[in-house]
């Protein structure tokens, strides 16, 4: 553990420049949250945002803060972290309730919700990620795996599954929990922007078109005719 503590460390004094230099960049600006479930096409999206002369956040930082503060459901730390960049992706802007506490803080903001084509192709890319970062490469974690798991620190990714999905403890990935999960996000994001178009945009990034509509929804001039993909390998 204080292994992982020191790693940590490390790694946000070497980023600490860059995180002064987007808190700068970001004064004054519309801030763009995120807020898809992971293996959604979420580091594509980020990718894009990059090149479209967003902010992105130091991801590390609001990882760290929400292993302590999404079980919870406190949010002030993450807002204040909101400060420090303009635009958010991954944990915990992709986990429920985040979207709530962000709009309410930051009023005016852009809300990205992305997609897959079905339920069943996330809860496919979601366990093959996780089974290959800590498992067999081809079958979804057992509980035992999940224990074991490093990410950040060990054990960490059995304490996220645990406050994130509804499944056993001993079937941690039991797939109509897992798309509940997925569903039940969906539609309580597009359910809480129903009456506010212009502040919500639900984007499958690997639909034809789909990077002009980012684009139109940002009103951003692209700089290429698609996504740039990243871990398409993986989805």
């Amino acid at each position: 553990m204080e292994k992982y503590k020191l790693i940590e460390a490390v790694r946000l004094i070497i980023y600490s420049p860059l995180i002064i230099f987007n808190a700068l960049r970001s004064i004054g600006r519309q801030k763009v949250f995120c807020i898809g479930c992971n293996k959604t096409g979420t580091t594509s999206l980020e990718t894009a945002l990059k090149k479209l002369g967003f902010a992105m956040a130091n991801q590390r930082i609001a990882e760290l803060i929400a292993g302590e503060d999404w079980p919870k459901r406190d949010f002030r730390r993450i807002i204040r972290f909101c400060r420090s960049a303009q635009a958010f992706q991954d944990a915990p802007f992709s986990f429920p309730d985040t979207f709530k506490a962000l709009d309410n803080a930051f009023p005016g903001s852009k809300f990205i919700l992305t997609v897959r084509d079905t339920p069943e192709q996330w809860y496919e890319s979601i366990t093959r990620f996780h089974s290959k970062s800590w498992g067999d490469g081809i079958n979804p974690l057992t509980q035992q795996e999940l224990k074991q798991a490093t990410y950040i620190s060990k054990g960490r990714p059995w304490k996220m599954n645990r406050a994130l999905y509804n499944s056993p403890p001993d079937d941690p990935y039991r797939k109509e929990d897992l798309i509940d999960y997925y569903n039940g996000h969906n539609q309580a994001v597009i359910d809480h922007f129903r009456d506010r178009p212009d502040d919500l945009l639900v984007l499958n990034v690997a639909e034809e078109g789909a990077y002009a509509k980012l684009c139109r929804f940002l009103e951003k001039e692209p700089t290429s005719d698609t996504f740039p993909w990243k871990n398409k390998t993986n989805t």
